[in-house]
């Protein structure tokens, strides 16, 4: 078998078969395969796409080149989330512990952010001792005991989707339906849970701008789910605005806990429940309208907010923050930003305010980049709001007083007001399961 038939096969709109989809990858993977060849691949998918046996099996083959996570050792049905990145998206913090304190197993890996949007991992970091560096071994005792561990990537998790997304960063074919939807559900695959339910997000702050490129996305990664196996279902969540009023890694972790008691955005605390009664539904604890009694049963009686404390103290970190969220370090520059004219806020621009975030401190522009774990920004107002002239609109925070002019110039980039209050985009578009497309909100 020759690459260049491969490459010629898929650019003349040809369906690839099994043997060759695997010959690529081991090849790529094992480095017979060049780079130039791998990205002349990519880029015929990009324009051919894939049909639905194609990518699923994609998906295999990136999922099988490296460690495969076998859970069966752990009790219990194991369910895992994925969403697809946005800004002020703490969900995972919140979510997870709700569905562990009712006996569902969530066995997570997570990643870092990078970018405008943020990472679990990195909020996670932002508590004192915590380590998201779980070995095999300990990820699975932690699980099995408490119900609920998330972590780094393990081991020689999904090699392929490594290399596989690099060259196409660099090739302008990250923005492919079958690479995307490959890229994510390899990983969700190899980490071996029962379930999978992804939140793909939509909007100015999201990496699919459209509902209907979500929906297209939700499909393909909903059908690789169930190809091989796994429960899967997809939430189509707004991302026109952050998700709450914290955007920053310690900031989002406090909020994260006033929404576990019951205090937080009214946002926020939707999408949370929302996420953990799909979750629970998945893993058969009743219709998803039970789910939501459920998940909000736990807030209310304090045992989401118990699981998560759990889990901080089973990773190493210091349960007291999450006790009392003022004990953590607090930036020491911070600025006001006031408002220059009196009307309403008629849109802020989510993925300019992550970026403002980022300017601040709080992400990353580049892999390896220090985080700032205090900075971050408080949105004191938000789309559809209306304010006055000198009115607080959000507070800046940072560790480093110089950065706190760009953060200002950017995150005013975002805001736009007029004299008539907008109509606000629904937080929910719709749900995709093996059953279709369910319209929602």
């Amino acid at each position: 078998m020759r690459m260049y038939d491969v490459i010629e096969k898929k650019r003349d709109g040809g369906e690839l078969t099994d043997e060759e989809i695997d010959f690529f990858i081991s090849g790529y993977v094992s480095g017979e395969i060049p780079d130039y060849q791998a990205s002349a691949l990519a880029m015929a998918i990009f324009y051919e796409g894939m049909t639905p046996r194609e990518t699923a099996k994609l998906t295999m083959a990136m999922a099988e080149s490296g460690d495969m996570m076998d859970l069966s050792a752990i009790p219990g049905i194991k369910v895992d989330k994925h969403s697809t990145g946005g800004v002020g998206d703490k969900t995972t913090l919140v979510v997870a512990p709700i569905v562990a304190s009712l006996g569902v197993k969530v066995a997570k890996m997570s990643g870092r952010g990078l970018g405008h949007t943020g990472g679990t991992l990195d909020k996670l970091e932002s508590i004192p001792g915590l380590s998201v560096e779980i070995s095999e071994p300990d990820f699975f005792k932690q699980v099995s005991e408490i119900g609920v561990a998330v972590a780094g990537q393990t081991g020689n998790l999904v090699p392929a989707d490594k290399k596989l997304y690099a060259l196409r960063d660099v090739t302008a074919t990250v923005d492919s339906v079958p690479l995307i939807a490959s890229s994510i559900m390899s990983k969700k695959i190899a980490s071996g849970s029962n379930c999978i339910l992804l939140d793909v997000k939509c909007g100015s702050g999201a990496f699919m701008k459209t509902v209907d490129s979500a929906v297209e996305l939700a499909q393909a990664m909903v059908s690789i789910g169930e190809h091989v196996g796994r429960t899967t279902a997809a939430l189509i969540t707004g991302m026109d605005r952050p998700l709450g009023k914290n955007i920053g890694n310690a900031l989002e972790v406090a909020e994260a806990v006033a929404t576990l008691r019951g205090e937080g955005p009214e946002d926020l605390t939707a999408v949370c429940v929302e996420l953990a009664a799909n979750m629970l539904n998945l893993a058969g604890k009743g219709s998803v309208e039970e789910c939501r009694d459920l998940a909000r049963g736990q807030i209310a009686n304090g045992e989401g907010l118990a699981k998560l404390a759990d889990m901080v103290a089973a990773q190493g970190g210091d349960a007291a923050v999450i006790r009392d969220t003022s004990k953590f370090d607090t930036a020491p520059f911070r600025r006001e930003v006031l408002a220059e004219e009196s009307g309403y806020m008629s849109a802020m621009n989510a993925e300019r305010v992550g970026i403002a975030s980022v300017a601040l401190g709080a992400g990353r522009e580049k892999k390896g980049d220090p985080i700032d774990m205090a900075a971050g920004i408080i949105l004191e107002r938000k789309t559809g709001d209306y304010v006055e002239k000198g009115e607080v609109l959000a507070t800046l925070l940072t560790s480093d007083e110089k950065r706190l002019d760009d953060g200002e110039r950017i995150f005013r980039e975002a805001l736009s007001f007029g004299p008539e209050q907008p109509s606000l985009e629904p937080l929910f578009f719709a749900r995709v399961s093996r059953d279709g497309v369910e319209k929602l909100g």
